[in-house]
């Protein structure tokens, strides 16, 4: 992929960016910027040289209608404006950054035709758009050909977004020199460190909600990696595929085969998977619900497993801290409830201790970091792309990338 400095000299050249600026949002409050701190590097860059610098990100889902016939531009949705962001992302950046109406109309075209030199704008939501995620090649590139005529020069620098075939991240750099910026260039360097050659004893710690989110990646790391735990609600699959009662917990039935296969396969290749051996079992999903500490083989048929207990975590921390490399991805418990944030905060504090090259992979680790008052500096790297840094690790080709590579 070409750098920045390979498309020469910017200095007056419209440069279109795509950035991630995908942050949670409540009534005009963003709760977590740490997408938006990550991209400053990269726009920063192409403003002090001169570019004209066009921002052009999502939000959220908002509702669109597919199909040509529909027409291309759907009507705003106030909840899923960039606006606040734009603000955001001026303070950040220490420079007023212009904000447009619209993606491509009227108001984007006077607000880019408006830019001198080292200035910056940002366009309203891309997915106020039904070109931007439409799976018709037509639609979605009427909408790259009216995105990519603000601009002579494009930049992708939205890795959480890379595993997306949306116009702007995979049709518009057909259209336009192109590069890739440093956080993508940084996030796809710590990727091929962890997939080429890592550092052994190699470890993966995968949490969260579901496994069938995690399946494929399970599938590859099981011929790469020394060890595999498994933590947050996925665990209570595996445990029960090995005959314990789970109660009330978070059960996916139709991956018992699938992950009976795992445990099975782990075993013969002699990965060491390492699952809970207590969790807290509540009576109930909410922040003050009673609860106990129990064994993983006596979970009581009328509780939920809401975080892994005190020597799991211990466990955990043991089996993590000889590890020269350490992927993380996704809660050990329910983060957002204070009582159950304990697991997630000794994993992460087990890392922070590590002298290993640690990685957290995007999506909730990476906001339970911030949301924990964790120090970022204390990990290698925290990668902005949850599922991108998945799709990577399970060998799949990601249409933003491919792009930035022709």
């Amino acid at each position: 992929m070409r750098t920045i400095d390979e498309l020469g000299d910017v200095r007056g050249k419209r440069v279109l960016v795509r950035s991630d600026l995908n942050v949670p949002l409540a009534d005009g409050v963003i709760g977590d910027d740490g997408r938006i701190r990550a991209s400053v590097p990269t726009i920063n860059e192409l403003a002090e040289k001169g570019a004209r610098v066009i921002v052009c990100a999502h939000l959220g889902r908002p509702a669109v209608s597919f199909g040509r016939a529909s027409g291309t531009t759907q009507k705003p949705q106030p909840e899923f404006s960039l606006k606040p962001v734009a603000a955001r992302l001026g303070e950040l950046l220490g420079r007023e950054v212009r904000f447009a109406d619209d993606t491509v109309g009227d108001s984007a075209k006077a607000t880019v035709d408006a830019l001198a030199d080292g200035e910056v704008a940002l366009l309203e939501n891309l997915r106020f758009n039904a070109g931007e995620t439409s799976k018709d090649d037509a639609e979605r590139g009427a909408f790259a050909d009216a995105l990519a005529g603000l601009a002579e020069l494009y930049v992708g620098d939205g890795f959480g977004a890379v595993h997306r075939k949306h116009a702007s991240v995979y049709d518009v750099p057909q259209r336009l020199p192109h590069a890739a910026g440093g956080l993508v260039a940084a996030e796809v360097e710590v990727l091929k460190q962890l997939t080429e050659d890592p550092k052994r004893p190699y470890a993966v710690v995968l949490g969260g909600a579901k496994v069938s989110d995690k399946l494929g990646v399970i599938a590859n790391l099981l011929g790469k990696v020394d060890r595999l735990l498994i933590g947050g609600g996925m665990a209570y699959t595996f445990l029960k595929a090995q005959g314990h009662e789970v109660g009330n917990s978070l059960l996916q039935e139709d991956q018992l085969d699938q992950v009976g296969g795992f445990l099975k396969e782990a075993e013969e290749r002699g990965v060491e998977l390492v699952l809970p051996v207590d969790v807290l079992a509540a009576t109930g999903f909410a922040a003050d619900a009673p609860h106990e500490v129990v064994d993983t083989t006596a979970i009581p048929a009328d509780r939920e497993g809401l975080d892994i207990g005190p020597r799991t975590r211990e466990l955990f921390a043991s089996k993590l801290a000889d590890a020269a490399t350490v992927f993380w991805n996704g809660p050990m418990g329910v983060f957002e409830f204070d009582a159950f944030s304990g697991g997630t905060r000794a994993v992460a504090e087990a890392l922070i201790a590590s002298d290993a090259f640690t990685v957290v992979g995007g999506g909730d680790s990476a906001a339970a970091v911030r949301k924990l008052g964790l120090p970022e500096d204390g990990f290698s790297h925290i990668s902005t792309g949850g599922g991108a840094s998945l799709e990577y690790l399970e060998g799949k080709s990601l249409p933003g990338l491919a792009a930035l590579e022709d």
